[in-house]
């Protein structure tokens, strides 16, 4: 039954992240293009392993960035310098994972997007 719990918790928790995160939405917005892409794309089984992994690291950063920003709230409801660089460090790491998923994409995506555009020209 504890499991069961577990489960309810997280699923509570990504139910919070999309409603309040704005960030986590644009995120799964990108992530829904790209899934869009790789099936138009027939990308082959180890390309689509690259995607699903670069989704899922983006939208843990962006949930431990969240976890992150309410837990200094909560310790540090007034202005404090530290609370500020936990926070920037956080939202460091979800713009360092987006930007190599971004990279991934355009390393995967790129040129059979680009071999569809030309043929269609």
């Amino acid at each position: 039954m504890k499991r069961l719990l577990s489960f309810k918790y997280a699923f509570q928790g990504l139910g919070d992240l999309f409603r309040t995160q704005p960030n986590a939405r644009i995120h799964l917005a990108i992530a829904v293009l790209a899934i869009a892409l790789g099936i138009w794309l027939g990308l082959t089984t180890t390309e689509w392993a690259l995607i699903c992994l670069c989704i899922g690291w983006v939208l843990a950063a962006e949930a431990f960035n969240t976890a992150i920003e309410y837990l200094t709230d909560l310790v540090s409801p007034d202005f404090n310098v530290l609370a500020g660089k936990a926070k920037d460090a956080a939202a460091a790491a979800v713009l360092l994972s987006a930007m190599g998923a971004a990279l991934t994409g355009l390393w995967v995506l790129g040129p059979p997007l680009w071999r569809k555009v030309v043929l269609f020209f």
